[in-house]
């Protein structure tokens, strides 16, 4: 599996205020921490089983994650990047993930951690899929007055690839359970977060 890690903290970068909200009412935050059962109401938890899955994992009561957005879709378009596999299809999703709050204000933490998790993905075996984690800024509403503090988050890429779709679909589940592993794995070994 490739992987790599980034940084976005430009004032023009993506940044996310948590909970956030949408002008849309068929998009809306879910708290999947606080409350697991509404994992049933996530459109793309529905549509794609291996991101149920995921989502639920990073939300468990055990977990020191959580997650704030996602999304699954299928696509041929390929790019430069995409080029190494030699597919003809693939399968991609975004996590939002929240750390844990002792993390969550600390950027040389979840760089740390950043540098870590890749680390652990080098060992996984060869595979037809891809995944990046990327480092970005985020307002936390906090206190009984909802007030702004900065902090960060970081978005988790991974796609799979393959001859077809279903095939992309299965590398793109078989490469999200690993990292579901990993970021657990690391979650509660030695220099957790």
């Amino acid at each position: 599996m490739q992987a790599d890690w980034s940084v976005e903290l430009a004032p023009e970068d993506p940044t996310l205020e948590l909970p956030w909200s949408s002008s849309d009412p068929a998009i809306r935050y879910f708290d999947l921490k606080r409350h697991p059962e509404l994992i049933s109401q996530v459109p793309e938890a529905a549509a794609h089983p291996p991101l149920r899955d995921f989502l639920t994992a990073l939300n468990a009561a055990a977990s020191p994650f959580e997650t704030a957005k996602c999304d699954g879709w299928a696509s041929d378009q390929m790019d430069v990047d995409d080029e190494a596999f030699g597919a003809a299809a693939k399968f991609c999703s975004y996590v939002d993930v929240v750390p844990p709050e002792a993390a969550r204000f600390s950027f040389p933490s979840l760089e740390e951690f950043a540098r870590r998790f890749l680390k652990l993905l080098a060992r996984a075996p060869e595979m037809p899929a891809a995944c990046e984690l990327v480092i970005r800024r985020c307002f936390y509403h906090e206190g009984p007055d909802g007030d702004l503090r900065e902090g960060f988050y970081f978005t988790l890429y991974c796609s799979g690839y393959g001859d077809d779709e279903s095939q992309a679909q299965q590398s793109w589940a078989i490469a999200l359970n690993l990292l579901q592993n990993a970021l657990l794995q690391l979650a509660r070994g030695p220099g957790a977060l």
